[in-house]
């Protein structure tokens, strides 16, 4: 029989690793007997663990949620992991940077040396963290409360012009370039929208339940497509064909999911969209050649809109 130390730790891993465990089992799993088990719960209990008991020929144990946190039992494995997830949670931009930090110290502390030199080799680091707006961690709780029980969340939006509070259907928290965005069916203006967190000031109480809609696409291809500037359909609202005098081996890895077509061994033809016809004509004139536009006509308006603006940029700058 191992050492009672031994055993409540291995008792314990068990009552971890599925929710329901018959008094049988675990004497035979533990190889001890149901009588040792009971002991061995009620051991557990006086440290703070809320153990379940399940009374009945076929009763057993669960490891209940208690108003205290016992210590907590980690194999390699989940320690190594846990240390990790708290090391990218100090670069996530949802407020609990700092919380997380000493989360990560306090599990490191309590490591074994050959985990903490793992993790020590686990290094992340944030770039351009202060110009994202940080999202108090409470505005994250609501509006992921709200996704969960699907109930309609009002809120406050800080935008550039103000308006009255709104009233959405919450479907997804999702995080996109270290900033957390709802995604939600507006109820005002029957229509999929995304709202940045940081910029909601939930109103309490939630409103009504409601039935989940399915999000256009999928709410991968709805994200993308949205902070790409798309109409959630997938494509680009503008969409530009040019002919380069490049070869197309030298601008296909630099066009995303634009088309290149080679006319010759140095010229080649471009299909590109983006969000408005500036960006298009600035993503094409990006290449060091010259550039015959095919169409369309807003295009052709772009780069003279540009080249004025280049022009006049140059002359205040000779100046």
């Amino acid at each position: 029989m191992p050492k009672t130390s031994a055993r409540l730790l291995a008792l314990l891993s068990l009552l971890q690793a599925r929710r329901d465990w018959p008094g049988a089992l675990l004497a035979e799993r533990l190889g001890v007997s149901p009588r040792t088990v009971r002991r061995d719960v009620d051991r557990l209990r006086e440290l703070g663990y809320p153990i379940v008991t399940a009374k009945g020929p076929d009763g057993g144990y669960r490891l209940g949620a208690g108003t205290q946190l016992p210590p907590l039992l980690f194999d390699d494995e989940q320690a190594v992991a846990l240390a990790v997830a708290l090391q990218l949670a100090t670069t996530t931009g949802a407020g609990i940077e700092e919380a997380a930090a000493r989360a990560l110290n306090t599990v490191r502390q309590v490591m074994p040396a050959r985990l903490r030199h793992r993790i020590d080799t686990f290094q992340v680091t944030p770039v351009h963290r202060s110009a994202t707006p940080q999202t108090d961690s409470a505005v994250l709780l609501a509006i992921a409360g709200a996704v969960h029980a699907r109930e309609v969340l009002r809120f406050d939006y800080a935008a550039a012009t103000p308006g009255p509070p709104r009233r959405v259907e919450p479907h997804h928290l999702v995080s996109w370039g270290g900033r957390w965005y709802l995604v939600a069916w507006d109820l005002d203006r029957d229509d999929w929208r995304t709202f940045r967190a940081d910029r909601i000031t939930p109103r309490i109480p939630t409103g009504p339940r409601f039935d989940p809609r399915d999000v256009p696409g999928g709410i991968a291809t709805f994200v993308a497509s949205r902070f790409s500037g798309s109409d959630g359909s997938g494509g680009w609202p503008c969409r530009g064909e040019v002919i380069l005098d490049l070869p197309a081996a030298e601008v296909s890895p630099f066009v995303g999911d634009g088309v290149v077509e080679a006319l010759g061994p140095d010229r080649c033809r471009l299909v590109l969209g983006s969000w408005s016809w500036p960006a298009l004509a600035s993503a094409v004139g990006r290449f060091d050649a010259d550039i015959e536009v095919v169409g369309p006509t807003e295009l052709r308006d772009a780069f003279a809109h540009l080249a004025r603006r280049f022009a006049s940029a140059a002359a205040r700058t000779l100046r």
